[in-house]
This record gives structure tokens, sequence and C-alpha cells, in this order.
């Protein structure tokens, strides 16, 4: 397992202590989950396990994250107006379709 990659933060919190699987093997994570819906799950050889909270992206905009120079100049972009470099053009209001 790629730890690094998985383990972001190490400041862990213990949410529930001694919670035991039903007779399906399910546990209830109830807050624990904090509006997450999906998660990538990894286990380790002394059978911990940890949750990892994933996002799916929608196919349509998959070709951005498969085209490294187009995801390259939209993060510069967000970068840059992150740092006030952008300049007000105007409204464009008036190209739009209705």
């Amino acid at each position: 397992m790629f730890t690094s990659a998985v383990i972001k933060d190490t400041d862990f919190e213990l949410i529930s202590e001694f919670a035991q699987p039903d007779a399906k093997k399910r546990l209830s994570l109830g807050e624990a989950l904090r509006g997450a819906t999906a998660f990538n799950i990894y286990r380790n050889p002394l059978g911990q396990l940890i949750l990892d909270p994933v996002k799916t992206i929608p196919a349509s905009e998959m070709w951005l994250y498969q085209n490294p120079e187009a995801l390259a100049s939209v993060k510069q972009g967000l970068r840059e107006s992150a740092e006030g470099k952008s300049i007000y053009r105007g409204s464009f209001a008036r190209h739009a379709k209705a």
C-alpha cells in the first residue's frame, strides 16, 4: 500500500469504541461519514482498515484529467486568479444564449 498517498493527515479521532459488526458483517458508521458517499477501502496485514473518501468525476469531464497540458493550464488559471492576477474584461452576458 502507498501509505503516503492514502494517509494525508495522521491526526485521527476515535469515533466509536468497540463497534461490532452485525450478523451480515456490517458496521454502522453513522456520523463518522460526514456526508461522504463513496470510499476506497484499504486493509493492512494486521486487519486495520482505512476508509478514504472519494468523489466521482462525470465521464464528460474525465478528458481534462487525461490531458496533462489542459489540466496544468486550468490549474495555472485558478492559481493566477487566486493570486489576484486576473483582469476584469466586463460582462459577457450579451453573448449567452437564452
